[in-house]
Order: C-alpha cells, then structure tokens, then sequence
C-alpha cells in the first residue's frame, strides 16, 4: 500500500516548474472530459418530453432511466475502481472510462422501449464510474491546499458548461433531426477526449503538492480492502467531511431533479418550444452557472485565507440565498419575469461545486484521496441522483396528478426547498472543517 514517508512543512511545498506548467493543460482536458459526462447526463432533461412522447413512458419511467439507472452503477462501480486508482495509473482508467461510456450514450439513442433504454443507461453509468474520483486525485496531487478550491472550480466548470450543451444539442438536434440524434451526436466529443487524455496527459506524483514522498509498493487484497475500510472510517469520522457529503447530497437532489425533469416543466406550463428552451437554459446554465462555479472556489479561496470556516460557510449562505429565488422561478406564471429570479439562483447555486470537493479532497489522506471521492460520489449519486428525479416524477405523477400540466411545477417547487436543508449543513461544516485543518 502507498505510505507517506515525508512531508514538507505547511507553505514550504515546491511544485517543480515544469509540473506546473503542465498541471494547466492537464486541468482543462480534465474539465473537458467531466464536460463530455454531463453533456451525457444532461441531455436526457431536453429530451425528456419526445422521449416520453416516443416511447410511452410516465414522469416516474423518465426519472428511472435519467436517474436511478444510471446512478446505481455510477455509483457503486465508483467505489472499487477509485481503489484500483489509488494504486495505479489514474489517467489510463479515465481514457477506458471516458470512451465507454460515451459509446454507451450513443447507444441510447437505438433504444426502442424502456428496457432498451434503461439498459443503455446504465452502460453510461458503468464508464462514467471511471471518471471523477480520479480525476479529484489527480488534480489535488498537482495543486496545493491553497489552490485547491479554485482548481476544483475550474474543473468544476464542466457541470454548468456540459449542461449547456447538453440542452443546446438536444434542444436542437432534436428540433430537427430527433431525439435519437440527438444521442449520436453527444457521444462523439468523449470519444476524442478519450484519446487525448490517454495521449497527451502525465500521470502526477501522489502527494506531490502537500510537499509528501510516496512510496508505492503492489497491494495485497488484505491490504486494499484494509484501504477501503480506513477510507470509509475516515468518512464517517471526519465532521467535516459527513456535513459536506450531506450538503452535497441534498444540494444533488434537488439539482438532478430540476435538470432532468426542468425543461418538460417549461414546455407544460409555459408552452415553450424544445428548441427554444435549449436556446434560453443552455447559455443561462453554461455562463451564468460557470461564474457562480468559479466565484464560489475563488471567494472560498480568499475568504478562507482569514478563517478556514469560510471554505463551507460560503456555500451555506448562497443555499440561503438562492432558496427563496429558485421557488419564486416555478411560482411566477409569467415566464419572463420568472426568468429574473432564475439568473441569481442558478449563479448562487453553482458555488457549493469547487469548495465541497476540494475540502474532501483536503481533509482526506494522500493514499486515499481517490477513494474518499469515490465514497462521497457513492453516498450523493446513490441517493440524489439515483432517487432526486424519480422522488419528482413520483410527486408529479401521484400527488400533484390533480393539477394537470402544473404538476411537475408544484413538484419541482416543493422539492427545492430542500436546499435550506443542505445550507444549514454547509453551516456545520465551517467550524469542524477549520479544527480538522489545524490539526493536520
């Protein structure tokens, strides 16, 4: 098993030149990829309604094959291929992951029932497994604690931007030339970047930016399953790292909710074109939801630098903020106006991105980091996006049913006040995070 052997006092860590000039060129393909997966994710909210419409399905079928399918095996395939991460070659498992699971996306747009779908899926869900908590590590082992937040943010980035393509690709692809193409064509971007990053991309040093010399040595089974219990008792017994994970799952599943089931919700109520819903939500979470993303990794960055409670205490406050904001967006009748609230909450909303992932990554130990990213996955993929979009589809369909084409709006409006929740979560977070932090 890897061991640290030696560290470098706090600010005394040296990052060699030419690590950080590549780090630059490895964070961007990095961003890329995770902006290919929720591409793949994303789009399946555009084409909720012709799917549904296609293939004869209700809101709770389109929450399954958007959500449950794909976080199942997202989800718990996460955890043992985080563990073989931790001691292999972390970039090599992202090239495999990336191409598999964009294949598994095109796939999906063969499908000709439900079954068909929900097994396409979940093939999505298989490769995409191989993604995120390698890429966590990597990219805390090429920044420093200092600059941890702000380079998750960056990498961050790739939520809000692949989100906006997802909803402009399939908003017009599916305009034109189907739900079905609109598939085809999201899968092809992975696989370049598959390439790419299997081509282009060095494997960093573990440990490297906290000043640590790692040995590594070929693990023993004892020895891996012994890691991956260290992992989860580390987990469950950093205060820091339960608030942020919970924040962080409630924040999901309100999230996966909105973006797989918001765009059906627009066409309802408002009588909006696909296309034009992809034109308007596309740029609105791509640019606005980038600067929120960034804004929350550089205020927490800078606010930090006085008090290490701020890293969370930013990401609750903007929870606070952007509650009353998103419920007002589903309440208002006249879109426009709606659209007003809607331009501050999406920018609020995106700051939990780089912080929360950073402070795992921070708190966790170095031979572990991957593994610490799979279990947070496991934990808010399982349960937000896993059960966030069918929770939704379940209201829709079953309590709301009374209130016609307004009942996905009274769904989505009673699940977002979930995010006060998450707040007062991030709120906890603060004070545990700066005691874990000066004790380390």
């Amino acid at each position: 098993m890897a061991e640290a052997v030696g560290a470098a006092p706090a600010g005394a860590v040296n990052i060699p030149a030419d690590v950080k000039r590549h780090r630059t060129y490895a964070l961007i393909i990095l961003t890329l990829i995770y902006m290919s997966s929720h591409l793949d994710r994303s789009i399946v909210g555009i084409l909720a309604q012709p799917i549904k419409e296609d293939l004869g399905l209700n809101d709770k079928q389109i929450g399954i094959v958007g959500g449950f399918a794909f976080a199942m095996f997202y989800a718990t395939l996460g955890i043992p291929l985080a563990l073989l991460a931790d001691r292999t070659n972390r970039r090599n498992i992202i090239a495999v992951a990336v191409a598999v699971w964009s294949a598994m996306t095109a796939v999906c747009g063969l499908a000709n029932n439900f079954t068909q779908l929900v097994l396409a899926r979940i093939g999505v869900g298989v490769g995409e497994a191989g993604s995120s908590p390698q890429s966590h590590s990597m990219i805390a082992d090429m920044y420093a604690p200092h600059e941890r937040s702000r380079a998750m943010a960056v990498y961050s980035l790739g939520v809000p931007f692949g989100i906006m393509l997802g909803f402009l690709i399939g908003g017009y692809v599916s305009t034109h030339w189907g739900w079905r193409t609109a598939f085809f064509v999201a899968g092809v971007p992975g696989v370049i970047l598959s390439l790419l990053v299997w081509l282009t991309v060095r494997e960093p040093q573990r440990g490297l930016a906290d000043g640590l010399t790692v040995a590594r040595t070929p693990p023993s089974l004892a020895e891996t399953l012994a890691s991956l219990r260290t992992a989860f008792v580390f987990m469950w017994r950093s205060k820091a790292a339960r608030h942020v994970v919970i924040g962080l799952t409630l924040t999901a599943f309100v999230g996966y909710g909105a973006t797989l089931l918001g765009a059906a919700f627009i066409e309802r109520t408002h009588g909006i074109s696909r296309a034009q819903i992809g034109l308007i939500l596309g740029p609105i979470a791509g640019i606005v939801g980038a600067i929120g993303t960034y804004m929350g990794g550089y205020l927490a960055d800078r606010l930090a630098r006085r008090d290490l409670k701020w890293n969370a205490w930013i990401i609750g406050l903007a929870k606070f903020a952007a509650a009353p904001l998103i419920f007002a967006f589903y309440l208002i009748d006249e879109f426009l106006i709606a659209l007003i609230f809607y331009f501050p909450a999406v920018l609020l909303g995106a700051f939990y991105l780089g912080p929360s992932f950073a402070m795992i990554q921070s708190v966790a130990p170095v031979a572990i980091r991957a593994t610490a990213a799979a279990i947070t996955l496991l934990i808010l993929n399982f349960i937000a996006l896993g059960f966030g979009p069918v929770f939704v589809g379940f209201l829709s369909d079953d309590v709301f049913s009374a209130y016609g084409k307004d009942s996905l709006r009274y769904a989505l409006m009673a699940t977002s006040v979930i995010n006060v929740w998450a707040g007062i979560h991030f709120m906890l977070a603060g004070p545990a995070y700066k005691r874990e932090m000066t004790k380390a």
